[in-house]
């Protein structure tokens, strides 16, 4: 049986998930302030609970973004060092993809929209149908698709524009407070049945200048 470490810390929230012997050893903070800075602690505690060191994995799946920036850059930066010092495969998957697809699994929705909380008025934008992301993107609340009520809206982008995105939507109901979660991130891994991505593991950025767009 593989073992298989999963991370996510590109949003506001940290998890960890370990795959051993078809058993999940997971982890999950929130409301901590920098949470992608708990994530080797976190790593530690499932690798003693599972009596697993590192070097005994087979494979490491993460969250490459979009999301905060200094988490994706802790995420990769974190998959990088365990991956290149333990000749490790890695697989990334979208931020959005994940908690599309955990929505997906939750709620049994094969129609999901994602909104993350992107700050400066603006929110990550992707809709999970059919077990697969389309129409990954940085909008405006006023920019996002015109959908129906056969979605649900999942994310924290709903919680800080949900008038928005309900009135351009047409989206009748929404889950503000659903997280990307590294046990689900497992679990699209597993579904996917996909084969090792062995490049380099690097971030996705929707927001390419921060700085520019602070300004305006």
């Amino acid at each position: 049986m593989k073992n298989i470490l999963a991370i996510d810390t590109c949003t506001e929230v940290c998890s960890v998930s370990l795959y051993t012997n078809g058993i999940k050893i997971s982890r999950f903070v929130k409301g901590v302030a920098k949470s992608s800075g708990l994530i080797l602690p976190l790593c530690d505690e499932v690798f003693a609970e599972s009596d697993i060191a590192v070097s005994d994995l087979d494979s490491i799946v993460y969250t490459k973004g979009p999301g905060a920036f200094t988490g994706v850059r802790m995420c990769i930066g974190v998959v990088q060092g365990m991956s290149f010092a333990y000749d490790i495969p890695t697989k990334g998957f979208s931020t959005l993809e994940l908690v599309g697809f955990g929505a997906a699994k939750k709620y049994r929705s094969d129609k999901v929209a994602v909104a993350l909380d992107a700050r400066m008025g603006e929110v990550y934008w992707g809709l999970y149908q059919d077990q697969n992301l389309s129409n990954e993107s940085l909008k405006s609340p006023s920019e996002v698709d015109v959908l129906n009520q056969d979605f649900i809206g999942v994310g924290t982008g709903w919680g800080a524009y949900e008038a928005e995105l309900y009135e351009r939507t047409g989206i009748k109901h929404c889950v503000s407070d659903f997280y990307p979660m590294a046990e689900n991130l497992i679990d699209l891994y597993l579904d996917q049945k996909s084969t090792h991505d062995n490049e380099l593991p690097l971030p996705t950025y929707l927001r390419n200048n921060v700085a520019k767009k602070s300004l305006k």
